[in-house]
């Protein structure tokens, strides 16, 4: 187990990690505590501890100065806070931290997670570093599934990896491909059409400057769930995974009776509340709106499914529908288009135990295409665009009156529009 070196400010007392330690049957062992930067690298140095826990209850500047100078040292750096935002998560990284843990978990899952960074995040041994424990090779679904998956709140980021690559935790790629080739314009052409035109000349424009938005017409949606299998298909979403359900509803009294369906993707909000309670930073807000989640660093902990008012995030257990016949086939096995990461699910691999959400089909958007679940509506009832472009079809259509957002008295700022 390993053996732990704390650097904590001056006056704090945080006795909830600290039991962590204290117990009789504690897997790890606290080799030594100081409030001095000097002093702690002094102890790194001469005790070599495996793991230095660095506690944040300083200034932003002061912690990032103090993670810089003791990640000089083998043992890796983990950090230490009740909440992080993701300026700081991204900050604390690159200064040289393998990962964060939240010290509102308790006791358990700190040693859980402490001992996960200790095994993953230590020094590769084929590298020549005779420091810190050695590595057991156990994966990240291994890891969980032996943890229970929601147990253990850290961020791991393998030392290998960390110098070789800087890590973000607010990434926004786009590397837009070759767009297709549209017929010439003309007087009258199809919805589909002008927002497939709309949507290559977005992606002419940086990323930044891009703001995706959904708007669904409810008074032609038929609830057929053409988009919900659509999305199924597209994202090759396993069972209890769905990013796009159509919530259906009775209303009135007999005989007066009547249905009314509302299509619930990602609300994509200005300000979700789904990102800052992530302890790993594996899920944030893009600069055009979408929020995205980095598969690599998820653990599973089921936080942003809570977080989210909207329940429009779900959990990915790991199963397949061919499951009890001969073999699982081959097409619930191949690579995921999701992020144009090629993430395959076979052997246990991301996105099993990670949260899953719609992204308005982002791998499409790169090629020039719309999401899935715009083009396979029957209605012709759902919309999809660029709002920054004045002329574009969505930005005519959230000005209406009858638009309308979910949950707007939340202050989320949802970016899927309902028209009513």
């Amino acid at each position: 187990m390993a053996r732990v070196l704390a650097l904590s400010p001056p006056g704090v007392v945080r006795k909830r990690w600290r039991s962590s330690f204290k117990a009789f049957d504690a897997p790890h062992t606290l080799v030594a505590e100081t409030q001095d930067v000097g002093e702690a690298i002094r102890l790194n140095e001469e005790l070599r501890p495996e793991l230095v826990l660095l506690e944040l209850s300083m200034p932003r500047d002061e912690s990032v100065a103090a993670c810089r100078a003791v990640a000089a040292g083998d043992a890796p750096v983990v950090a230490l806070a009740p909440l992080l935002d993701d300026e700081e998560r991204a900050e604390l990284l690159a200064a040289g931290a393998v990962g964060y843990v939240l010290t509102t978990i308790d006791s358990h899952s700190l040693s859980i997670a402490l001992q996960a960074i200790a095994e993953v995040a230590a020094p590769d041994p084929s590298s020549g570093d005779d420091v810190a424990v050695g590595r057991t090779g156990a994966s990240r679904a291994d890891f969980l599934r032996i943890t229970g998956a929601a147990a253990a709140v850290a961020f791991l980021v393998p030392g290998a990896a960390r110098s070789q690559t800087g890590t973000s935790t607010n990434p926004s790629p786009s590397a837009p491909g070759s767009m297709p080739t549209l017929p010439p314009e003309m007087a009258g052409e199809s919805d589909m059409l002008r927002m497939q035109r709309e949507l290559i000349r977005a992606m002419g424009k940086p990323v930044g400057e891009r703001r995706w938005v959904m708007v669904i017409d409810l008074r032609k949606c038929s609830g057929c769930d053409a988009c919900t299998i659509a999305c199924k298909a597209e994202n090759q979403l396993p069972p209890g995974v769905v990013y796009r359900p159509v919530v259906k509803e009775e209303v009135g009294t007999y005989p007066n009776v009547r249905r009314r369906f509302l299509p619930r993707p990602c609300m994509q909000c200005e300000k979700p509340p789904c990102t800052p309670v992530c302890p790993v930073g594996a899920t944030w807000r893009r600069t055009d709106g979408v929020i995205a989640i980095d598969y690599d660093k998820c653990i599973g902990c089921r936080y942003c499914l809570t977080a989210c008012p909207y329940s429009a995030r779900t959990t990915d257990k790991g199963e397949f529908y061919t499951e009890g016949t001969p073999a699982v086939q081959p097409y619930e096995e191949q690579a995921s288009p999701e992020y144009d990461a090629g993430f395959r699910r076979a052997n246990g691999g991301s996105p099993i135990g990670n949260a899953r959400k719609c992204h308005f089909c982002l791998h499409r958007l790169e090629a020039g295409q719309l999401p899935a679940c715009v083009t396979s509506c029957i209605g012709n009832a759902t919309f999809f665009g660029d709002a920054n472009d004045p002329d574009s079809l969505v930005a005519e259509l959230v000005g209406h009156p009858e638009a309308r957002r979910l949950k707007e008295e939340l202050g989320t700022n949802p970016r899927v529009y309902y028209l009513t």
